[in-house]
């Protein structure tokens, strides 16, 4: 699932959630109205909501256009932005990026400029998707609208270095976009045992190069009893706060380099240049996994929210018994403090499909993490409502 609250009005909320589910709240997340997605491309998937501080939402997801996605015969053709003027209303019939004959595009992200001029997004082009093909790749490409986000720009290809088409650990995956207070795009994704960053300086149109800002020890492609794959991809964002960290670029991912799965983060105040020490978000001790990690910063205050499924509080290393923490950082990520906000904990069974991330947004200290919760093998999708004054 996908969350995004409004910096116009905090109690406007529009989240996403497979295949084809919008969901919208006007009372801050306490009651939601849930409908279903349409466009003449497909809705497939990977939701991915974002705002604008002037009241736009956008939706991207995957399209769908023979309806028969995943099939051996299939063809994730592009990816799909839709746009409502205000929370959730009116949804725009859709528009296709990334169209490039028979290859796949897939796990895409966005990012608004600070202004609501551009939107900006990324994602992972397959050669084809699942071949085992030598010539056959995978990489990160970019593009870019203005805010009605009905025209983009013809894709760049960011990342220097392919990765293959198998859906792992050796393919190019996660691409996070993230816009800087001066209009510089950032976005880092992982391949192989690495974390890679670029960036471009004038608003998309051309990229620096590659850049290893860290280990994602073990790859992105992690198991976890209970869920089965779960993904560590990198999360970037900015502080575009007036704050002392104004600026500050955040890259945010899990990985197993103390043999359980720990959730992590680095940061950069010259754009990219240099790197912090990596942190460690989570506060519990060793043998405990935490997993499914997302990212935001509060674009008024400049904390730092990182959403995660915890099993901190399991008697055992196999215990499957899940809880949902919330990690804030108030001091630009050098001290974090650890919040369970799920109610009670959730026991996967590993029998149905769990999704690729989790998700968190927040605006002036109104943070609102989002999951998938299972019980007895039906999955559901839950907010909790964190005001921190």
């Amino acid at each position: 699932p996908s969350i995004a609250v409004s910096p116009h009005n905090p109690k406007h909320l529009v989240a996403g959630s497979i295949l084809d589910r919008v969901h919208v709240s006007k009372d801050g997340g306490w009651t939601w109205k849930t409908e279903t997605l349409t466009s003449k491309y497909g809705v497939f998937g990977d939701p991915c909501v974002v705002a604008s501080p002037k009241k736009d939402f956008y939706y991207l997801h995957l399209s769908n256009p023979d309806g028969q996605a995943w099939s051996s015969d299939a063809l994730l053709d592009r990816i799909v932005i839709q746009r409502a003027r205000k929370a959730g209303k009116r949804w725009s019939k859709g528009t296709g990026m990334g169209l490039n004959g028979n290859k796949d595009q897939d796990k895409e992200w966005a990012a608004v400029s600070p202004d609501s001029r551009r939107i900006h997004a990324c994602w992972t082009q397959f050669d084809k998707y699942g071949s085992q093909e030598p010539g056959d790749s995978t990489v990160i490409l970019c593009s870019q609208s203005d805010a009605k986000g009905k025209v983009w720009s013809d894709p760049v290809r960011v990342s220097d270095k392919a990765g293959d088409c198998l859906d792992g650990d050796n393919t190019a995956e996660g691409a996070v976009p993230a816009v800087g207070t001066e209009g510089e795009v950032y976005v880092a994704w992982a391949l192989g045992s690495w974390i890679y960053f670029d960036k471009s300086l004038d608003g998309g149109m051309t990229w620096s190069g590659d850049q290893v800002v860290g280990e994602i020890a073990g790859g992105w492609d992690q198991t976890i009893p209970g869920i089965g794959r779960v993904n560590g991809m990198p999360v970037t964002q900015v502080d575009h706060s007036q704050g002392p960290h104004r600026g500050r670029i955040y890259i945010n991912w899990t990985d197993t380099r103390n043999g359980d799965t720990d959730v992590w983060i680095t940061y950069s105040d010259d754009q990219g240049a240099t790197w912090s020490t990596t942190q460690r978000v989570n506060n519990d001790g060793a043998d405990r996994d935490q997993f499914f990690t997302w990212m935001t910063v509060d674009p008024v205050r400049g904390d730092v929210h990182v959403v995660f499924y915890d099993r901190r509080h399991t008697e055992a290393q196999d215990d499957r018994s899940t809880h949902v923490v919330v990690a804030s950082s108030f001091d630009g990520g050098e001290t974090w403090v650890n919040r369970t906000v799920s109610e009670s904990p959730f026991v996967p069974e590993g029998k149905v499909f769990f999704g690729d991330y989790n998700n968190i947004t927040a605006v002036d200290g109104h943070v609102r993490p989002i999951w998938t919760r299972e019980v007895d093998g039906v999955l559901s999708v839950w907010t909790a409502l964190l005001d921190l004054d």
